[in-house]
């Protein structure tokens, strides 16, 4: 029933970022992660407006195509979703675009609505890394073990305890948190004559885990570990086991984060 009061109404915003420049997505004592960012822009606009939730966090350095998130606006404030994108876009720096932003079902929520999320990472193999790349890229020179690097990826598919390869986020939490994550799909293509991309999509994902299961996958190609080795890690058995490499920041993008239809905006 209409209780006769202002609603309170939720925007979802989808983002684009070069994450070079920032200390990954969630807010900083120093003011310098996306989400500060992003906030403070909304705030000019509205200084009612409290905390923007996004689908999870991003590292240090790594970039998204699609992040999303979503906030709410009190009454009183009539902006819609253009006219939110036209105002934060014109506060925002280049390297942090909204590309969308509506109104949504009050019931949606940037994390946990969530079906699943794809990453993107690149490799360059040739004998020097671009300029136009440096902080984009893992340069890995020579790679040519492409067969050997899907047949890793394989050994992700599926659910697995995932322990071995995340790091503690510091927080405490890490004791009661579960591991177990189901991998949707691990691939990898050519994008060029010196240049890989490497796609990793699930329900979710533990902390740095993109970038454990890629260096360890590179890892393993190279013949430094057999895959074995990689089987033992996804048992779970040895609690205090870690995957032998995990992947700078450079070359991951959060790509894509899909939801149910009916909390799509466009």
């Amino acid at each position: 029933m209409d209780s006769g009061f202002p609603q309170i109404r939720r925007f979802r915003i989808d983002l684009a970022y070069d994450g070079r420049a920032f200390a990954g997505w969630q807010s900083q004592t120093g003011g310098d992660a996306v989400q500060d960012i992003l906030e403070n822009a909304i705030r000019k606009h509205c200084p009612a407006i409290g905390r923007v939730h996004g689908s999870g966090r991003t590292d240090a350095g790594v970039s998204a195509e699609q992040q999303v998130a979503h906030f709410d606006v009190p009454p009183g404030c009539r902006m819609n979703g253009d006219e939110w994108q036209r105002a934060l876009n014109s506060q925002l720096g280049p390297t942090v675009r909204v590309m969308r932003c509506g109104e949504i079902d009050p019931a949606f929520h940037a994390r946990f609505s969530a079906l699943e999320k794809a990453y993107r990472y690149d490799i360059a193999t040739g004998a020097v890394l671009p300029p136009l790349r440096a902080g984009l890229a893992w340069h890995q020179r020579g790679f040519d073990r492409v067969e050997e690097l899907k047949a890793v990826l394989g050994l992700y598919l599926g659910t697995h305890d995932f322990r071995a390869f995340s790091a503690n986020r510091k927080d405490g939490k890490d004791a009661t948190r579960s591991t177990i994550r189901t991998i949707l799909t691990a691939e990898v293509t050519s994008t060029g004559p010196e240049s890989l991309s490497l796609r990793v999509s699930g329900r979710g994902f533990l902390y740095k885990m993109v970038r454990f299961l890629v260096g360890s996958a590179v890892y393993c190609a190279r013949g430094k570990i057999d895959r074995d080795q990689i089987r033992n890690l996804l048992s779970g058995d040895h609690r205090e086991a870690k995957a032998p490499h995990c992947a700078p920041a450079d070359g991951l993008s959060l790509v894509e984060v899909r939801y149910p239809e009916a909390f799509e905006i466009f």
